[in-house]
């Protein structure tokens, strides 16, 4: 099959060739970065938080009429009433392991600073996320220590919440040591947080520990974490809970009933956008991520309607083009042509518009992501999405003329002999 007599037919359809060749182009180059912003976010959507979040729970509550001051009175009488809760709650059949915790990976809640490598060190050698908690944090989170030590028992602090001060041991992700140690171990290391002159000495390495916050602001130093064996006070508390295998449901019935029955002097009601309730960690994984799956819900969808609606125009135009040339194909087949001709003519044919469509799309691909990386502080989307894209969009325009260019096929010899 000659080329020419192709080109001839489609110089005579300028319009509708131009059209669908941008029609292709468009959707190439918008499909292309929408797929790639889709990978991204089940990307972060499934990126491990560095807990072991299978029968994980957080209570946040508020006392009434607890005491509201940072006097060391006040800060006595909170830590009691913390320490009793804590107590009350590792009571429990289903309890495995409990501890107060400042905020917890994807909570949206969270203590960020400067980690130095010198005593008041201007600009920070890197930036971290602050978790405060006790002894039994690792444990309840299933934080995987990889280098080091835990926090003791008696190396548990407690402060108010408004007082300042730097712990002299703490315990950092991998991430975070292998930011200020590149060359070496981190255990043993002296850092400073906050610009600070007191020192605090690194005992302990977890494999990771992700940032309460999944905001783009965040995301250099999303796994750069530090522990502080702290036990904050005050009239508002968060404390995780472990519950034992399979007893989830069952342990947050219990947490509920035991704390309002040792005091129910408190405010424990409420979702997690207000900051009060009882709540299993997916529950936490799902509200953080909301907002990526809804985008990659809705990327999805747009991505499916441009290919049915780029496929549709395919088969509508070569479908007008066969009703056209009904005489001619007669004409053909007259003159020898077989079926098959037919058919591979207006696939040939069909295969020069969507390749026109691709090279163009594929240029428009890449000068749109060029632009949304200025734009937006995405990152470069690799060429493969747009190999992909141009192989799909290829065969979906095979696909699509398919079924026009099996009638086209079939039209009978006789046609040439009827008038147009």
């Amino acid at each position: 099959m000659t080329l020419h007599p192709i080109i001839a037919a489609l110089k005579k359809h300028k319009a509708g060739v131009t059209l669908i060749t941008l029609q292709i182009a468009l959707t190439l180059a918008i499909v292309c970065n929408a797929v790639f912003i889709i990978s991204q976010r089940v990307e972060r959507v499934n990126r491990p938080s560095g807990l072991d979040e299978q029968n994980l729970f957080l209570i946040e509550q508020a006392w009434v009429g607890a005491p509201t001051g940072d006097d060391p009175a006040s800060i006595e009488k909170l830590d009691a009433m913390q320490r009793s809760d804590l107590a009350t709650l590792r009571q429990l059949p289903d309890v495995e392991s409990v501890a107060s915790v400042s905020s917890l990976p994807l909570l949206n809640s969270s203590w960020t600073g400067g980690v130095g490598l010198k005593p008041d060190q201007q600009h920070s050698t890197a930036h971290a996320a602050y978790y405060f908690g006790g002894d039994q944090m690792l444990k309840t989170l299933g934080l995987r220590l990889i280098a080091g030590r835990n926090f003791t028992p008696d190396e548990i602090r407690h402060r108010g919440f408004r007082s300042v001060g730097e712990p002299p041991i703490a315990i950092v992700t991998e991430a975070l040591a292998d930011k200020l140690f590149p060359n070496g171990s981190a255990l043993g290391k002296t850092v400073y947080l906050d610009g600070g002159a007191t020192p605090t000495t690194i005992i302990g390495v977890v494999a990771r520990m992700q940032s309460p916050s999944v905001g783009s602001w965040s995301n250099d130093f999303a796994f750069n974490s530090v522990l502080q064996p702290v036990r904050i006070d005050f009239q508002y508390t968060r404390t995780a809970v472990r519950a034992k295998p399979g007893r989830l449901d069952a342990a947050m019935r219990e947490a509920r009933k035991a704390l309002y029955d040792a005091n129910p002097m408190r405010v424990m009601d409420g979702t997690l956008d207000q900051g009060l309730g009882i709540h299993p960690f997916s529950e936490i994984r799902a509200r953080a991520y909301r907002a990526d799956v809804g985008m990659a819900i809705l990327m999805s969808v747009i991505c499916v309607i441009l290919l049915c609606v780029t496929g549709a125009g395919i088969v509508g135009l070569t479908s007008f083009w066969v009703g056209q040339r009904r005489k001619q194909i007669g004409i053909r087949r007259a003159l020898g042509a077989t079926q098959r001709d037919i058919l591979h003519y207006f696939q040939t044919e069909n295969l020069m518009i969507a390749g026109a469509g691709v090279v163009l799309g594929a240029i428009l691909a890449v000068g749109l992501n060029l632009w949304m990386m200025k734009q937006f502080s995405m990152d470069r989307m690799s060429l493969l999405y747009v190999l992909v894209a141009i192989v799909a969009l290829l065969l979906l325009g095979q696909g699509a003329v398919f079924a026009p260019a099996l009638r086209a096929s079939r039209v009978s010899p006789v046609e040439a002999t009827r008038s147009v």
